[in-house]
């Protein structure tokens, strides 16, 4: 699951800076040409010190869902229903954005994601999977191929990743994010805004990064249309 900010997807344009959108395009094609797994580099960054954990609801492909590849890597561990985490969980019961604030809580208790589908977002039993530290995640759009250039629609692999660098753990995300060979895309493609994201302190300075972000998108209006409708996007799986 990629939990973005409650409320803004309903305020998301239909336009981005003509940069962006030319680097959304160059990156799409990059994608496209690579295959499914995962490409050698001397430079893929350090596994985690910390827990890395998921909730695993079983709504996508086990073949195509990142949580599973990293599961078959040993990179994360799977927590059953009624199972408490205590460091953060990305969820969309947050009632807080992801800030550098918590790097603390994850190098302490570390971080978890919940596996699931917004198609089955009703069905879902957050209660069930509790945490004193949910949070959401600010706005960020997916590399991932089954929802490339969606706002929030982040695979597992991403929304983890996000998070790691928002809470200055960057090597980690990029180690990550690397067992995929389009994962360098995700951090491409949002490199501005995760690195607006990272200075700032707290949550609010989050979300205010998050209005400038989206501002700053507008200016220059680009015409072509990069976001899907609502209705495609409730019909698209997030964690795959």
């Amino acid at each position: 699951m990629a939990p973005g900010k409650k409320g803004a997807r309903g305020k998301l344009n239909q336009h981005v800076e003509r940069n962006y959108a030319e680097r959304l395009e160059d990156l799409r094609v990059q994608s496209s040409e690579e295959s499914g797994e995962s490409t050698d580099s001397d430079d893929e960054g350090v596994e985690a010190t910390f827990a890395v954990s998921m909730w695993d609801l079983n709504h996508c492909d086990p073949k195509k869902c990142s949580g599973r590849k990293l599961l078959r890597h040993n990179l994360i561990k799977n927590l059953k229903l009624g199972q408490k985490f205590q460091g953060l969980v990305l969820s969309p019961v947050g009632t807080q954005c992801v800030s550098p604030n918590d790097k603390d809580i994850i190098e302490k208790y570390g971080l978890a994601v919940i596996d699931c589908s917004w198609a089955k977002i009703d069905e879902t039993p957050f209660g069930r999977m509790k945490s004193p530290h949910p949070r959401l995640l600010p706005f960020v759009v997916a590399a991932n191929p089954i929802n490339y250039g969606k706002p929030y629609q982040l695979s597992c692999v991403e929304a983890l990743a996000a998070a790691m660098f928002i809470t200055d753990h960057k090597k980690e995300a990029k180690f990550y994010l690397s067992k995929f060979s389009w994962g360098h895309s995700f951090l491409e493609l949002n490199s501005e805004a995760l690195d607006m994201y990272a200075a700032c302190t707290d949550s609010k300075s989050v979300i205010e990064a998050q209005e400038k972000y989206l501002v700053l998108a507008e200016s220059e209006k680009d015409t072509r249309k990069m976001w899907p409708s609502s209705d495609s996007e409730t019909e698209s799986d997030t964690s795959k």
